[in-house]
This record gives C-alpha cells, structure tokens and sequence, in this order.
C-alpha cells in the first residue's frame, strides 16, 4: 500500500468518524431539547419552541433554578472569548457548577430529594429525562433560594410566557406592614374594651373584693319572717262625737 493510498484510508476514517460524532451530537441535542420541553410544560411555560433554540433553552432552565439567565450569556461568552488565552475552562467550569445549582432547585419544584443532583451531574440527560416523563408535578412554592438577596445571582427578569418563581427578595405586602403574630403595643393610659366572657387574669397578691352582703349568703335573697305580728289588744277608740248644733227659740 503506498503512501496516498494509507493516507486516503486515514482521511475516510477521520470523516466516517466525525460523521458519527456529529450524529451522536445530533440525536443528543433532539433529545435533550424535547426533554427540557416536557419540563417547561410542567413548569407553565408557555410556547414549546423556547426549548430548541441553543443556548436560549439552557437560560429558560436557568430561570426555572432561581437563577439570572444572565448567566449563561456571561459563561458561553467567557468560555469561548477567553480560551485563546486558556482561561475560558474557568468560565466552563463555572457554568456547569451553576446548571447544577439550577438543577438542584427545579428537582425540589418536581418533587425529588436534592440528591438527585447527583443523578445531574454524572448523566444529565438521563436526569432531564426521568423528570421530563415521570408523573411529578411542578410546585414553585419551596423554601426561597439563599441567595435571593444577591443581584447578581438571583433572577430578576420577567418574560412573557415564564412563570417568575417565588424568591427571598420579594417585597412585603404593602409599605410598614407588620409581620403575622405581632400586636402593636397599647398607647398609655388606653384601657383595651373587655371581651365578651373574658374574664382578665389575676395579679400575684391581689385579692379582689368581697361582695356587699344583705345579711345572708352572696346571691341568696332574704328569708321572710316565720309568724306574722300580733294584732293589737284593744280595739281603736271610737272617734269622738260631733259638737251640739245652736238651741231653737220658744215657742
């Protein structure tokens, strides 16, 4: 065999094996795509095709984490902008760590244990997959994210067609509201109404004073006398009699 010869066998080789690769990356794409559609739809997320575009699909996912979208932008950009110098791993390496955390907040949404991100970073595709098919359903309502208070991490984008998720930094229900279980102290010298069949508790060494008493025990009335008074001995005297009118003149 002669040197154009092994070197035509090298290139055919070479092209069958990109050929794979490229088609390998290819089916992987389709699947991962349609998996982060299935996990859209349960998230809310309204129009599917969100999940083909590259790069944009990995920002929705990143917003669904409690995450700024922004991210992924600076990661991409980073990683491809600065590898001529050889710190574009760092960036690489940076946006895998924060899919992971993204990962890691949208299992708890689907309801699984946070060791599933273990499942994530070793076979994602096998991760979207069992959360894109499986019968869990989407619940934003968890614990806040911990960095919700950081600009630069927390996600503070609104976009037509996706959900917002719950965060540590949303804003309290109207100005100086005060927290549930707290009373505002009484101004001095306020006596608050009693309540009906509220009865205030006693003070330590404090005995309330007894109730008048009418001779008897509190709350009963009085016990009429046994016998009736005597009648009087003698009868009244009889009223005395009228004076004599003037005597007639003789006859």
């Amino acid at each position: 065999m002669g040197y154009d010869d092994y070197g035509a066998g090298y290139i055919g080789l070479l092209l069958a094996y990109s050929f794979v690769i490229f088609l390998i990356a290819v089916a992987g794409y389709v699947l991962g795509s349609l998996f982060y559609m299935k996990i859209f739809q349960k998230a809310g997320v309204q129009g599917g095709w969100r999940a083909w575009v590259p790069v944009y699909n990995m920002m929705v996912f990143f917003k669904l984490g409690d995450l700024s979208p922004w991210l992924v932008l600076y990661g991409v950009g980073g990683a491809l902008l600065l590898s001529w110098i050889g710190i574009g791993v760092i960036f690489s390496i940076g946006l895998a760590v924060l899919s992971a955390i993204a990962a890691w907040r949208i299992g708890l949404k689907l309801q699984k244990d946070a060791v599933w991100v273990v499942l994530y970073v070793l076979l994602s595709i096998v991760w979207l997959g069992i959360n894109a098919f499986d019968k869990s359903r989407w619940n934003p309502n968890i614990p806040p994210a911990p960095w919700g208070g950081n600009a630069f991490l927390a996600d503070r984008t609104v976009w037509q067609g996706v959900p917002s998720q719950p965060s540590a930094a949303a804003a309290p229900q109207g100005y100086g509201a005060a927290p549930q279980g707290y009373a505002p102290p009484a101004p001095q010298g306020y006596t608050p109404p009693a309540q009906p069949g509220y009865a205030p508790p006693a003070q330590p060494g404090y005995t309330p004073p007894a109730a008048p008493t009418t001779g008897g025990a509190p709350g009963v009335p009085p016990v009429p006398p046994s016998t009736p008074p005597a009648p009087p001995a003698a009868p009244p005297a009889a009223p005395p009699a009228p004076p004599a009118g003037p005597t007639p003149p003789p006859a």
